[in-house]
């Protein structure tokens, strides 16, 4: 099984080093030593962990209803507004998802650089590579 280190946790997980760290040392992960003497973490568990901190906030967000269970909650980093159509880059962690919508519909929502969003992904056709 593939381990990982505090790390490469973190970038996988989309917080500091620190972070991972802190969450290690409370036990919300377990970690083992490797020969050298560093902190790895087991890639299920991680994967359990990634699942658990990907978990909508509760008291933050409102309740949706929505069939897309794929959810990236992060901040409008562009807006490019076209005649008609426009589109949104959202940060979600270490991930950047483009959405080209349209104009009206950024309008209606008032979406602007800096301020919180979620993008919602629900496709028939994903792929996935191997790192």
């Amino acid at each position: 099984m593939q381990s990982y280190t505090i790390g490469q946790a973190a970038r996988l997980l989309g917080v500091s080093p620190d972070t991972a760290r802190r969450w290690a040392d409370a036990g919300r992960v377990a970690t083992h030593r490797d020969e050298a003497g560093r902190r790895l973490i087991d890639g299920r568990d991680l994967a359990a962990l990634a699942v658990e901190v990907g978990r909508p906030g509760g008291e933050e967000e409102d309740p949706s209803f929505t069939s897309a269970r794929n959810a990236f909650p992060g901040i409008v980093t562009a807006v490019r507004l076209g005649d008609v159509a426009a589109q949104v880059e959202i940060q979600a962690g270490p991930h950047r998802v483009v959405s080209l919508l349209t104009r009206e519909a950024v309008e209606e929502l008032g979406l602007a650089v800096g301020m919180r969003a979620t993008a919602r992904v629900k496709s028939t056709s994903v792929h996935i590579d191997r790192t």
